[in-house]
Parts: structure tokens; C-alpha cells; sequence
């Protein structure tokens, strides 16, 4: 049986799933959706943990104000970055550019 946090932790999953290429979200937007408003801690703490997870696009999370404070948990110190980048994500100095134009908010998009 699960805990109460890895069943949290795949909610979170499936909301980062659903994040078009392209946008970010931010963890308070995630843990908002899931009806714990000042459960962004805890969304970062699945951020960490999904690393090992499938198709869970990590990168796309970031904080209030689209820094890219999760990037030491990936492989590289660039990697978050480049990642966005791909994706036509403007990002400089660890901060996403128009964070206002790629925001994707999941109260706003999923039902």
C-alpha cells in the first residue's frame, strides 16, 4: 500500500504530464489544483522525486517567479535550461523570460 505522500506525489505526476511543451507551471499552481494551496513544498519534493519516473517532464516546474530553482536535481547544472530551451522557452540567468507568456495554470486548464 501506498503512503499518503507517494499517492500525493503521483497527482503530482499526472498534472506535470499534462503541461504543454513549450509552458511551465509553478509549484504553488500544481499543489493549488490539488487543493493544498501551501503545498508547493511538497510539490518540489515530488519534483525531486521524479527523476526516476516515466515521461515526467520535471523541467517544465518552477518556482512563483519562473526560476529555475529545481535545476540541481537534474543531471547537469544546465540542464533544466537546455531543456526549456528546446522547448522555445526564453530562459537567462536562471529565469525565465515572459514567464507571464508561458505560464500554464492547471486550475485554469484541466477540469
Amino acid at each position: 500500500m501506498k503512503s499518503k505522500s507517494e499517492n500525493y506525489f503521483d497527482q503530482v505526476f499526472q498534472v506535470v504530464r499534462l503541461i504543454p511543451a513549450g509552458r511551465v507551471t509553478s509549484y504553488g499552481a500544481i499543489a493549488n489544483y490539488l487543493g493544498l494551496k501551501s503545498g508547493a513544498r511538497m510539490v518540489g519534493y515530488a519534483m525531486n522525486a521524479s527523476h526516476g519516473e516515466k515521461d515526467v517532464p520535471a523541467h517544465r516546474v518552477v518556482n512563483r517567479n519562473g526560476m529555475l530553482t529545481g535545476k540541481h536535481h537534474f543531471s547537469g547544472p544546465n540542464v533544466m535550461e537546455e531543456l526549456l530551451k528546446k522547448e522555445g522557452i526564453r530562459v537567462e540567468n536562471d529565469q525565465i523570460l515572459d514567464f507571464e507568456t508561458y505560464f500554464w495554470d492547471p486550475s485554469k486548464y484541466l477540469l
